[in-house]
């Protein structure tokens, strides 16, 4: 029990900036535990996204509102995920021998900050619009849960790291309860067709970049994160679910 909650709080550490339970070392035994703790934690911050839309909704014009709620989203990841985002778009963009030093750089390139701006206004617009608000828990979840399984199932490209350390000691049991708790609020929310497009989205993930570099990194999983994420948002606008 000790272990499952020190895993939880190394999640909630690594995945946001909440004051809370902060873990800072990865000691053997929680590291998969905390994996199997992502998809609650992107549904714990979703659910505090609602909360604070429907403490605002009645004060505030809808547009502003949702800009306010894209600000703290940013604020309350840290804008991690970004940053993985824009360090993988900067490996795109110079030769595949290169491309993992790149994304190492802690300095975004210009294709890094041109794409990162774009997903930036892309993604506030895609909440300034958005109506669905109580879709925000599953989103976060669904998000993460690809990332769950892009370690379990794809090859780690570095030796090292809380990458390495996840993916080895991520077990069969864990990897089931979390696709299980996640599967159950998944229907609760109505929401299995966002799922089968997160799922597809990471296929072709995992086609381009194991092909690139034969595995994933900590960088990629923030990619896959932020890119479905905005998709799923765009799906919900068009009225698809």
């Amino acid at each position: 029990m000790k272990n499952i909650f020190s895993g939880f709080a190394l999640a909630l550490s690594m995945l946001t900036t909440l004051p809370f339970f902060r873990v800072h070392n990865f000691y053997k035994g929680i590291n998969g535990y905390a994996v199997m703790s992502y998809p609650f934690v992107g549904f714990l911050l979703g659910s505090l996204l609602y909360s604070v839309y429907m403490l605002l909704t009645p004060y505030l014009p809808s547009t502003h509102l949702g800009i306010i709620l894209f600000a703290l989203w940013v604020l309350l990841t840290g804008a991690l995920h970004l940053d993985g985002f824009c360090d993988t778009v900067d490996g795109l963009y110079v030769p595949k021998e290169r491309a993992l030093e790149v994304m190492k750089d802690p300095h975004n390139g210009g294709m890094g900050m041109l794409f990162g701006g774009t997903f930036l206004i892309l993604k506030a617009s895609s909440l300034a619009s958005f109506e669905l608000f109580y879709l925000l828990p599953i989103i976060l979840l669904i998000s993460r849960l690809v990332v769950v399984c892009e370690i379990y199932f794809f090859s780690y490209v570095s030796k090292h790291g809380m990458g390495t350390l996840a993916k080895e000691e991520f077990t069969k049991e864990q990897f089931f309860i979390t696709i299980f708790y996640s599967l159950l609020l998944v229907i609760l929310f109505d929401s299995l067709l966002l799922l089968g497009v997160a799922f597809i989205v990471m296929l072709l993930i995992k086609k381009k970049f194991i092909k690139r570099y034969g595995g994933f990194t900590g960088d990629i999983y923030g990619f896959s994160i932020e890119l479905i994420e905005l998709l799923l948002l765009n799906i919900v606008l068009l009225g698809l679910i």
